[in-house]
């Protein structure tokens, strides 16, 4: 070997080694700042859980988030999409903008858990008075942001870049005629000043022990449709059916038909397909066909293409079943969520940043999964990865657990500082690699 051969190994070999104590120093500092915010964190989650917003009315967990914000001397603004709050975090150097997502609003669940600081709350909701509750754990996505606001504070002057830190109202939806979510969120350029150059989000999972984080590049979660459709006929008395086009024995054969969307006509060795009629609605007595039967139900796809075949085959199959029974179909399908999509390349880059975090033997990669998200909507306009994070007691069989939107829904709350950790790692070494 050449003299110059072996001088540039060994100064390689000193890069390497001097990098890998700085991930391991900067890694070890994260952890342990992390750690500290512990208690704050689980009292932030229970005080939220305690106090549940539908979506669109989280006044009380936005003024929560704003003063905590305002305290740690960020830029902040409320009442983006109704309640959202967001802050600005500008490092002590020059660089790109990432941003940190979490969603704020409950579910009209009533809970059946036996906790100190269990939900008692009582809200209206279509016309019903219901419980709310935190089923589905933005307790502690807000709790785990937080916390990861607290620490990149405290790490202000290393980053080169801006973190944009965003509370999201109404993930769940909202109420019927009114739009929120990030949908308005990203209407409203919550991407824009300063422009977003990549997002990352977390979410808890009951059935995920604690500890481990898991990821899917691509196509992560499903779009979610909501389909409907009115089928006409005519009406007449219930013992003179000839007299009528019964729109009941139509929309039956519709649900039915609807089915071979799923099993006979798409190709499910590429991706997963859901069709689900959940409501169904058609007459006032027992012995009077009525002119109208509607239906509505949910489609979910984790492919773009698949999507649009399963709207056009829901089209042609609602119409061609009620023409042959001499009724008539009217079908409107309208996107709730898109795919929640998992950037590949983004994705890759950030694994190691995920294994840092969690242990590389706590890190997974998961099947897909078919319900939704609308952080979906500000991955169709930047790069963005959302990771899953381990909510489950350790031992516990997930089979045994209850699963997100029950009243039985719950968290373990020692697998809050890896949701903290994680969001920090992720916003710092993006950052840390964009500079490069």
């Amino acid at each position: 070997m050449t003299l110059r051969y072996l001088t540039a190994l060994a100064a390689a070999a000193i890069t390497t080694t001097s990098a890998f104590a700085q991930n391991t120093a900067l890694t070890e500092r994260i952890a342990k700042l992390s750690q500290q915010q512990e208690v704050k964190v689980v009292a932030w989650r229970r005080d939220i859980h305690e106090h549940p917003e539908l979506g669109n009315q989280e006044t009380r967990t936005a003024a929560l988030v704003a003063e905590h914000l305002r305290k740690l001397g960020l830029e902040v603004q409320t009442g983006v999409a109704r309640t959202g709050v967001v802050a600005l975090l500008k490092g002590g150097k020059p660089g790109p903008v990432v941003a940190l997502r979490a969603d704020m609003d409950g579910l009209p669940v009533t809970e059946s858990n036996n906790l100190p600081f269990a939900s008692k709350t009582r809200a209206q909701y279509n016309g019903q008075e219901v419980g709310v509750m935190h089923a589905c754990g933005h307790d502690t996505h807000v709790a785990m942001l937080l916390g990861a606001a607290e620490v990149l504070v405290q790490m202000r002057q290393e980053l080169a870049g801006t973190v944009k830190f965003i509370f999201q109202p109404a993930e769940e939806g909202s109420l019927p005629g009114q739009e929120g979510g990030a949908r308005l969120m990203v209407k409203e350029g919550v991407l824009q000043n300063p422009k977003v150059d990549a997002i990352f989000g977390l979410h808890i999972q009951a059935q995920t022990e604690v500890g481990k984080l898991s990821y899917r590049p691509g196509g992560e979660m499903a779009s979610s449709d909501v389909f409907n459709i009115k089928v006409k006929g005519k009406s007449a008395h219930g013992a003179y059916p000839w007299l009528a086009v019964d729109p009941v024995v139509t929309a039956a054969q519709i649900i039915m038909g609807l089915q071979t969307i799923v099993s006979r006509q798409s190709q499910l060795t590429e991706d997963a397909v859901v069709l689900t009629v959940g409501m169904v609605h058609g007459g006032v007595r027992n012995n009077i066909i009525p002119e109208q039967v509607e239906l509505t139900g949910t489609i979910r796809c984790l492919n773009k293409e698949m999507q649009q075949n399963v709207w056009a085959a829901v089209r042609r199959t609602a119409t061609n079943i009620a023409e042959s029974a001499g009724a008539t179909a009217e079908v409107d399908i309208v996107n709730y969520a898109p795919i929640t999509y998992n950037e590949p390349r983004l994705t890759a880059q950030m694994v190691p940043s995920l294994n840092r975090a969690a242990g590389a033997a706590n890190v997974s990669v998961q099947k897909a999964v078919t319900g939704a998200e609308d952080f979906a909507f500000y991955q169709e306009k930047v790069p963005g990865v959302f990771v899953f994070v381990g909510g489950m007691p350790k031992g516990k069989d997930p089979a045994d657990t209850a699963p997100h939107h029950t009243a039985g829904f719950f968290v373990d709350e020692s697998g809050l500082t890896l949701g903290v950790r994680t969001l920090v790692t992720l916003a710092t070494d993006y950052l840390a690699a964009a500079k490069k």
